[in-house]
Order: C-alpha cells, then sequence, then structure tokens
C-alpha cells in the first residue's frame, strides 16, 4: 500500500473514481485515492452552505438585490440583529399591557393575552404607520415589495402568520421570512 492513500469502498468508491476519471486525474493504481483533508470539509460544514458555495465561486450578491433594494443605508434590507431588538421591545410592551391591564390572575394569563395585544397591536400599527413602537425605535419599518405602504389584507395576512411563530422563522437569501414573503412584504430601515 502506498503511504497516504487509502482504498475507497462501496458507492464512494465508484464517485472518486468517476470523479477523479471526469477531471482527467489518472490514477497510480486502479482503486486508490489520495486522503483529503478532513479539516475543509469540516470548515465548510461549520461556516455553512452559502459559505462553501461561495469558495466555489457562485455570487449570492448582496441581501436585497433581487428586490431592487439599495446595499447600505435608507431603504435596505434590514439587520437581524435590529429586527430580533424590535420584536424583543414590543414583545415586552405587550407583556406589561397584558399584565398591568387584563391579566386578572397576575403571570398567569399575562402571557396568552400578551398574545392578543401584541397580533392587535401589530395589525394597528402596521396598517396605519408602517411600523410597530419596537421597529420605529431601532429604525425600521414594514413596505411592500413594489416600495408602498402595505394594503390592509396583507398586513392581516402577516400578522396571522407572525402569530404562529413558524412561518417567522424560515427565512429566504434575503433574509425575508416566510410571512413577510406570502404578505409580499419586506422589512427595510428608515
Amino acid at each position: 500500500m502506498v503511504a497516504g492513500v487509502t482504498r475507497p469502498v462501496g458507492p464512494v468508491a465508484r464517485v472518486v473514481r468517476s470523479a477523479r476519471v471526469a477531471a482527467g486525474q489518472g490514477m497510480a493504481r486502479p482503486g486508490y485515492r489520495v486522503r483529503v483533508d478532513k479539516r475543509q470539509a469540516i470548515g465548510s460544514w461549520l461556516s455553512g452552505p452559502r459559505a462553501a458555495a461561495e469558495d466555489m465561486g457562485i455570487d449570492f450578491g448582496y441581501r436585497g438585490e433581487r428586490l431592487g433594494l439599495p446595499r447600505e443605508g435608507s431603504g435596505s434590507i434590514a439587520p437581524v440583529g435590529r429586527r430580533f431588538a424590535a420584536i424583543f421591545i414590543d414583545w415586552l410592551l405587550c407583556l406589561l399591557i397584558a399584565y398591568g391591564l387584563l391579566a386578572s390572575e397576575g403571570s398567569r394569563d399575562a402571557g396568552n393575552w400578551a398574545l392578543v395585544v401584541f397580533g392587535v397591536m401589530s395589525f394597528l400599527t402596521l396598517s396605519t404607520v408602517g411600523c410597530t413602537p419596537g421597529k420605529r425605535i431601532v429604525g425600521l419599518r414594514v413596505v411592500s415589495v413594489n416600495g408602498g405602504r402595505l394594503s390592509v389584507p396583507r398586513v392581516l395576512l402577516r400578522t396571522v402568520l407572525l402569530l404562529l411563530v413558524i412561518p417567522a422563522l424560515v427565512w429566504d437569501r434575503d433574509s425575508r421570512g416566510l410571512h413577510d414573503r406570502l404578505a409580499g412584504a419586506v422589512q427595510v430601515r428608515f
């Protein structure tokens, strides 16, 4: 056996052999391959599929480019950190309102009331001024993909999907949640 060379086994052997033949590399001994540096493979796994694809030369562009938004500044895609800060502020505000005004048994049912307050607040503020109090504090607003204000049915759809939580956790390349995609909305900076 040659040093640093192992014999591929099973379906891996066919893939390695066909890849070497396609790449035009000759094999010193039929059925043998050179070991791959595992640090490179682990690094691409840890950094994610996007980083691995970018290492292969694929250009994704910047977030919001497909939507025609600027790279930075006013009107660009809202950063993830600001979006989390905004929803945290909104949720705290709703918890305070629910606990202070609506919850009869203290903190037991304050969480349920907070969800109702959050839904009502999101619907009313997005359909009238285009941002919730938390979004306003961190400098974000929700607009239509076309650039205008969201219509009332689209705000209602977005709010219902946001209350379901899971659609908001599924993101696309532009960091838009499924609730924003289905409502035709995008969160941008002021």
